[in-house]
């Protein structure tokens, strides 16, 4: 799959169900649920990269 940017991760199509391992994956549907939060607060360029990386360690 590669790097994705911080950016895309909300566009992704979620998983059907969570992993739930230590560090989630990019297509975890809670994943791309905080970021789409994050998104609608108006965050972008390195605080989005920051969100990204706390919602995958959460």
């Amino acid at each position: 799959m590669g790097k994705i940017k911080a950016e895309k991760v909300s566009g992704l199509k979620p998983k059907k169900k969570c992993c739930r391992k230590k560090t989630r994956c990019i297509k975890c549907p809670v994943v791309i649920m905080r970021m789409k939060k994050l998104e609608n607060q108006g965050v972008s360029g390195k605080d989005l990269k920051k969100g990204l990386k706390k919602a995958r360690s959460a």
